[in-house]
């Protein structure tokens, strides 16, 4: 679109119902289970839809008894990150007391952070959670706000005008003098010039707002661009980059860091019944591109997500569409990637309990009723062909587990983790302060550096997610843990009203 059509675009908005332009797909709030010290909390931030703007944040305790909870946003690197504003106190909930809410303005796009300062029975504590903040939507105004402040502009012109030639014409008149009938007649002129003059005042502030209004759409998060292109068994994924005339609103594909040892988490699905996903990692072969030798894979059109962090902590999800053609072979599938067959959408709903090939099963604690919006405790526990809790399961990727909350009509894709809806590598950005080299070279030293955990360890059968639903209808969990060598993939489908 042309600044020209975007002035015109926008010059109608304000008389139009309130939209959101989403340009993302997941849920923009983040979850987060955090345990600073002795304290247990339930992080859940809400960031704006538009930038400058305000986020909610929510707090549940639990443990030992908070006294206060005190809240920051600060970028997450940079200068301004050294330079913190005055913290501002959560208001405790008079019905609730381990409850608390709290407000913040992000006044700029970027990576941020919340600084959580806490007081208590058991001491001071501390903790960060990322934030991303992007401009997401431009906000119309109401039709009826638009009417009534159009009505009060045109009192006030008149209001003016009538001034301007009450003023001319009878300013200078002795009291009790009546306005001849020149007086008039240059009352008239001086009023139709003032009418002329307040007139092109208004266009001329109208199209200034109109230029800033377009400029602010231009600044609306776009993900960057994803082009896959598949040669043979080969797939290689071309990334782009976002730039503006203000570099620090810029996002380029050569500032990436690897999360959980890979630079990109592809998740693809095929459709439309998702009876096909594979968790994939492919490699960095130049800068802003990426390759990979795919594994066997059922012909067919493949929604894909690919998942990556920028150096400041910031993280976003690419999408972009594959077609696997009929006859195709592809190869064997790497250890750390994953893969899972599960029935079609249209079979029927899947219910808590997935039956893996291996004989394992994993079994989701399903609450009674899903509400969009509302942070819950995703748990699934992973058994052994006797049916009890699995007692080799060992980390993937250095986690727990990892999850893809996806909408079956594939508007919402969110990838999360153990402890937070946040990657990794943001929770250690925001708590270390510490950012890995930047892969501007897209090297791949040290990129086996960040697991969280050791890839022998055993690690509970029981994982917990922290996430909410950004809008109601049907989704599809894809669970992934791992036993021994074997990557266990269960699937399971929500109702989410």
């Amino acid at each position: 679109m042309t600044r020209r059509h975007c002035v015109r675009f926008f010059s109608v908005l304000m008389f139009l119902l309130p939209m959101v332009a989403r340009a993302h797909v997941g849920n923009k709030d983040v979850f987060v289970e955090l345990q600073p010290g002795p304290y247990k909390l339930f992080v859940t931030i809400r960031p704006p839809m538009v930038i400058p703007g305000v986020a909610t944040v929510e707090v549940r305790s639990s443990g030992p008894k908070l006294s206060s909870i005190r809240i920051t946003p600060v970028p997450m690197i940079g200068e301004a990150s050294k330079h913190p504003p005055t913290p501002d106190a959560m208001k405790r909930s008079t019905d609730d007391p381990a409850f608390f809410t709290g407000s913040l303005w992000l006044m700029g796009s970027g990576s941020w952070k919340v600084q959580l300062a806490l007081e208590g029975a058991e001491g001071n504590a501390s903790a960060s959670v990322p934030v991303p903040a992007m401009a997401l939507s431009v906000m119309r105004m109401n039709r009826s706000l638009g009417l009534l402040l159009a009505a009060l502009g045109v009192s006030l012109v008149l209001g003016i005008v009538g001034i301007v030639a009450a003023a001319s014409r009878e300013s200078r008149l002795a009291p009790g003098e009546a306005p001849d009938v020149s007086r008039k007649r240059h009352a008239i002129v001086m009023g139709a010039v003032a009418f002329v003059v307040v007139i092109a005042a208004i266009l001329l502030g109208a199209r200034w707002w109109n230029v800033e209004a377009a400029d602010y759409a231009s600044y609306v998060f776009r993900p960057l661009g994803l082009t896959p292109l598949l040669r043979g068994n080969t797939l290689d994924l071309q990334m782009g980059n976002f730039t503006t005339e203000n570099v620090r609103r810029n996002r380029v594909s050569t500032d990436l860091l690897p999360d959980h040892g890979h630079l990109m988490h592809l998740c693809a699905i095929r459709e439309p019944g998702m009876d096909a996903v594979f968790h994939l990692h492919p490699a960095p072969v130049a800068p802003g591109k990426l390759s990979m030798q795919l594994p066997a894979m059922p012909p067919g059109h493949y929604r894909l997500f690919g998942d990556i962090v920028h150096r400041n902590g910031l993280p976003e999800t690419l999408t972009a569409a594959l077609d696997i053609p009929a006859g195709f072979k592809g190869g064997k599938l790497d250890p750390e990637d994953a893969e899972a067959a599960p029935p079609a959408l249209d079979v029927g709903e899947l219910g808590p309990v997935d039956k893996l090939p291996d004989g394992y099963s994993m079994v989701w604690d399903r609450p009674a009723m899903l509400v969009a919006n509302q942070p819950t405790i995703f748990r699934f526990h992973l058994l052994n062909v006797q049916g009890e809790p699995a007692s080799d399961v060992v980390p993937y990727l250095g986690m727990a587990g990892h999850a893809a909350f996806v909408k079956t009509d594939l508007t919402a894709f969110a990838h999360t983790h153990p402890e937070s809806s946040a990657p990794m590598l943001s929770m250690m950005v925001a708590n270390d302060g510490a950012t890995p080299d930047a892969t501007s070279d897209m090297s791949v030293q040290g990129m086996g550096a960040m697991d969280g955990v050791k890839a022998d360890t055993i690690v509970s059968p029981t994982v917990e997610f922290p996430y909410g639903f950004p809008s109601s209808g049907r989704y599809r969990i894809f669970v992934q843990m791992k036993h021994g060598g074997t990557v266990e993939t269960g699937v399971f489908d929500a109702e989410v009203r």
